[in-house]
């Protein structure tokens, strides 16, 4: 055997551990990857596996390694591993493919998965490597983000038809009285359009839209205005009606009912009921003397237009002579 020059072998041994530190550097680099790093033959037999692919399936390498890729493969999906070996050994690579993949508990996750071919010194393709990233998470906040959009996109048009409606049931005497009847039904909305946005439009509380809506009337006078209830949100069809309902009542009781007396009071409360129904009691005491009105006016026609046309609920008034009183049930 020919001995080598000594600069030579030294240069020989230097390469050989340089090349050495850089795959033990390049191993430590997968093994502590987040994501799991697999490399399997091209009989679909596992080679090789990482700690982020631990984490991420559930197995133990040496509960992975010599077995079958396919499982981890949904049934329903095993024929996807037949077409990623055929790419495979045209030499083509997979990128960014999301799909479907089995822990070893049962449970299914979703992955995007980037494989690669392996060569051989001679550039034969002997194998694959395998980079799965588990987009679980992602692809469960991508869910909540097209159902939010969905339900926005619905809520704003329920909204503008509401406003519509509003406006169509809109009358007064003057210009200046139709523009400020308009803007305050118009202004309730937009209060419990701030609520729905504040829950990403999961609702309102009622305690928050009475509140809202009487404030403007009770803040001086705290003792004007008793609120009682326990906590609930109301669903978006529900609270929107019961706001612009709330407004017409505070309204109407503003103008002849009993905000308008200075020792008037309005005591609202609400109770749920055993069949799934909210009751809402407005009464005024102490106010004006009140007769029933000899016709319905439009503010009436469009509570019971909100609660008995759209969300199929049931309104009443008594127009008692020391105030008003209205009972309104609906489903939350």
């Amino acid at each position: 055997m020919t001995r080598l020059p000594e600069d030579e072998f030294e240069l020989e041994t230097l390469v050989r551990e340089r090349t050495a530190e850089i795959t033990e550097y390049l191993a430590a680099i997968v093994d502590s990857s987040d994501d799991a790093i697999i490399s399997k033959c091209l009989h679909g037999t596992i080679t090789s596996w990482n700690k982020g692919a631990e984490r991420i399936y559930g197995y133990t390498a040496s509960e992975a390694i010599e077995k079958p890729i396919a499982m981890l493969i949904p049934a329903e999906r095993q024929r996807e591993e037949s077409a990623i070996l055929e790419r495979l050994k045209r030499g083509e690579r997979i990128d960014h493919f999301e799909t479907v993949r089995l822990r070893k508990d049962g449970t299914r996750i979703e992955i995007s998965l980037t494989v690669s071919p392996v060569r051989n010194a001679k550039d034969e393709i002997i194998g694959a490597s395998k980079i799965a990233r588990d987009i679980t998470e992602r692809k469960r906040r991508e869910t909540q983000l097209r159902i939010l959009a969905r339900e926005a996109e619905h809520r704003a048009r329920n909204m503008l038809s509401i406003v519509l409606a509003t406006v169509q049931l809109s009358r007064a005497d003057t210009a200046h009285e139709l523009k400020r009847a308009i803007e305050g039904r118009i202004q309730a909305l937009a209060n419990v359009a701030e609520l729905f946005a504040e829950t990403r439009w999961k609702g309102a509380d009622l305690h928050t839209l009475v509140t809202q809506e009487l404030s403007p009337f009770c803040q001086q006078r705290l003792t004007q205005c008793h609120i009682e209830g326990p906590s609930l949100v109301l669903q978006p069809d529900t609270a929107q009606a019961i706001a612009l309902t709330l407004h017409e009542l505070t309204t109407n009781a503003a103008k002849y009912g009993a905000l308008s007396a200075p020792d008037g009071r309005v005591h609202v409360e609400w109770s749920l009921s055993e069949n799934n129904q909210v009751v809402i009691r407005w009464v005024e005491t102490d106010g004006p003397h009140v007769e029933p009105p000899s016709r319905e006016g439009f503010g009436t026609q469009l509570m019971k237009a909100m609660i008995g046309g759209q969300l199929q609920g049931r309104i009443a008034f008594d127009w008692r002579s020391e105030g008003l009183a209205c009972e309104i049930v609906v489903r939350t």
